[in-house]
């Protein structure tokens, strides 16, 4: 285990009717708030009926913006930023996705920078400040909920990139499982693979001596192999969706990484193919994680941590001696039951279930080089990613 600092100012409050809350905790972003929203289920849901009826309660006025994108593009979050500043807003209530909250977070840095959003995505404006920020889940998959982070799309020149500051993190953050019930199988589906690659990025770790780290991930990698069956086939089934949701935000709220160094390279990769295909991040994470992992096996690398994925969540038997090729076999098995369980839920396993070809994989790899070899578990270059997007 390596040396670590942990500050994670979120307050979460989670439960069945948690929206409820909302009046109670709005008034800490402001008087006059802008509502963020994406295309607009949460009008279908009653999701939208029951923030408002809060906002009014607590005596909090709001301009709503909807349309934030699967892939939120900076265009549409420069809108809303304008806004920001045309109302003389003091903060921003998120309700939705990932995508919703990634891109309320840019919007709250660059309407407190006065700058632009692509600019701070980029790094050539250091975040000082932002604007606070609440948020109101309704999908479980990318934990930003429960972070800094966020990962905007230029859809002009086909980038995705990551990016966060201390700044950004929500003040607060309301879970109502039953929020998640009306979210299409489809969705589900992308919501518990990217939950489970979240997880994989900082159990692919080199550190020694992180059995709690470890155990945490695979505890978490269990209970979603558990309950994601159940969700899917009884959509309202509200236990189950609360331990999806539950899960999805330990993964990624800085618990799995106190003591490593996750790897992240996978992340990387969809971020090129979605950059230019517009594909869901947890489609594409569903093709790319196998590959990668069945790459670094055939580089030497990571047979005994995949082996011990294999082992501890999976169920395989342990290899009687811990021999070279008894981890490697039982590595593979584990990779490949990874894959036959995200194909069982009904995600995808080619990149040609979305029509993408060999002749733009090139574009792909030069898109992953964007700061150089990329990947702490295994170190990848230009050559490794082709390699890896054509036994995608």
């Amino acid at each position: 285990m390596i040396p670590f600092q942990y500050h994670n100012p979120t307050r979460l409050v989670f439960g069945v009717g948690a929206i409820a809350e909302l009046q109670h905790f709005a008034p800490q972003l402001g008087r006059r708030l802008l509502l963020v929203y994406g295309g607009g289920s949460i009008l279908k849901n009653g999701v939208h009926a029951q923030v408002t009826a809060a906002l009014k309660q607590a005596g909090v006025a709001y301009v709503e913006f909807g349309g934030v994108e699967p892939n939120p593009r900076h265009t549409t979050l420069q809108k809303a930023v304008t806004i920001c500043h045309e109302q003389q807003l003091d903060g921003v209530l998120a309700v939705g996705g990932g995508s919703v909250l990634d891109g309320a977070k840019a919007i709250c840095a660059a309407a407190a920078m006065h700058a632009d959003v692509w600019e701070i995505v980029v790094g050539n404006v250091k975040v000082s400040g932002a604007l606070p920020l609440g948020t109101v889940l309704t999908l479980a998959a990318t934990g930003s909920e429960m972070n800094s982070n966020s990962v905007i799309t230029n859809w002009q020149t086909n980038e995705k990139i990551g990016w966060s500051s201390p700044f950004t993190y929500p003040r607060f953050s309301i879970l109502d499982p039953q929020t998640t019930c009306s979210v299409p199988a489809e969705h589900t589906v992308y919501g518990i693979v990217d939950i489970m690659s979240h997880i994989l990025e900082q159990y692919m770790h080199h550190q020694e001596q992180t059995p709690v780290q470890d155990g945490f991930a695979e505890t978490l990698l269990r209970t979603v192999i558990d309950q994601a069956p159940i969700a899917l086939q009884n959509p309202t089934n509200v236990d189950a969706r609360a331990q999806i949701m539950y899960c999805g935000t330990m993964a990624l709220n800085g618990l799995l990484s106190m003591g490593v160094r996750g790897d992240w390279a996978t992340h990387n990769l969809e971020h090129a193919v979605s950059a230019i295909y517009d594909i869901p991040h947890g489609g594409g994470l569903a093709i790319l994680f196998p590959q990668w992992m069945r790459y670094a096996l055939d580089q030497g690398i990571g047979s005994k941590k995949l082996a011990q994925l294999g082992t501890h969540v999976f169920g395989l038997p342990k290899p009687i001696a811990d021999t070279p090729t008894e981890l490697l076999a039982c590595a593979h098995a584990a990779v490949d039951r990874l894959q036959q369980f995200w194909q069982t839920l009904g995600a995808p396993t080619r990149l040609a279930d979305y029509g993408i070809a060999h002749d733009r994989l090139e574009e792909l790899a030069e898109r992953t080089m964007r700061r150089g070899p990329f990947g702490r578990f295994i170190a990848l270059d230009r050559t490794d990613a082709i390699e890896i997007f054509k036994r995608s």
